[in-house]
């Protein structure tokens, strides 16, 4: 089953593993390797070692691959873990029609303008974007579409991407986050980013509740 395909989930409360998640999240797109590898060490047993390792795969997306290469190397330095690799056949047709279903769901109705937005921007950002963004990593088994958001939403406060913020708050919204688990996962924050991250973020969250009501 995809990440499309249970993107229907409900995520009602913040428990401690997903709560452990987005601080990783966050601490990998603008903390320390000590601060990844202390992270890291205090989610061991807490949160499951599959949705570490894709908040590692997909971080890439939002921090680089230098920031990503990093965390992947402290979480095998620590974990000892081989890496899981299952060989699916899928190819670039597969991963172009999980990633506009996908993104489809994060943008809601939101979805054709953003792609008319990129597609000027440039053509092959829009082509990089659904094949491989959405389609090959985000629909990726392994975690799932509300886990998955409220990660790049923790990527995005602590980088302070806002217009990418603003888009994911709304996209975590779409795919079945509670608002209530979105204020807890910008509280989570408190600690790993900046007070000035942490408050832009905070401002941010109440106008796009404020034009919800």
């Amino acid at each position: 089953m995809t990440s499309v395909a249970r993107a229907g989930a409900i995520l009602g409360a913040l428990d401690d593993a997903t709560r452990r998640l987005v601080r990783l999240a966050a601490i990998i797109a603008a903390g320390t390797e000590q601060q990844i590898r202390s992270e890291m060490t205090d989610s061991l047993d807490a949160t499951p070692a599959a949705w570490i390792e894709e908040l590692i795969l997909q971080s890439y997306l939002f921090c680089g691959f230098p920031r990503s290469l990093n965390a992947m190397r402290e979480w095998r330095r620590l974990t000892g873990r081989p890496p899981v690799t299952e060989a699916t056949g899928d190819g670039p047709d597969e991963w172009r029609r999980r990633g506009e279903a996908t993104c489809r769901l994060v943008y809601g109705a939101m979805y054709d303008r953003l792609r008319v937005n990129i597609r000027t921007l440039h053509p092959e950002l829009d082509e990089w974007m659904i094949v491989e963004g959405y389609g090959k990593v985000l629909s990726r088994d392994g975690l799932d579409l509300p886990r998955r958001e409220l990660c790049i939403v923790a990527a995005c406060a602590a980088s302070r991407q806002e217009r990418q913020l603003h888009s994911h708050l709304h996209g975590a919204l779409n795919v079945g986050v509670a608002p209530s688990v979105l204020t807890a996962a910008i509280d989570a924050l408190e600690g790993v980013v900046t007070e000035n991250s942490l408050t832009s973020a905070r401002l941010l969250w109440r106008r796009v509740q404020s034009q919800l009501s």
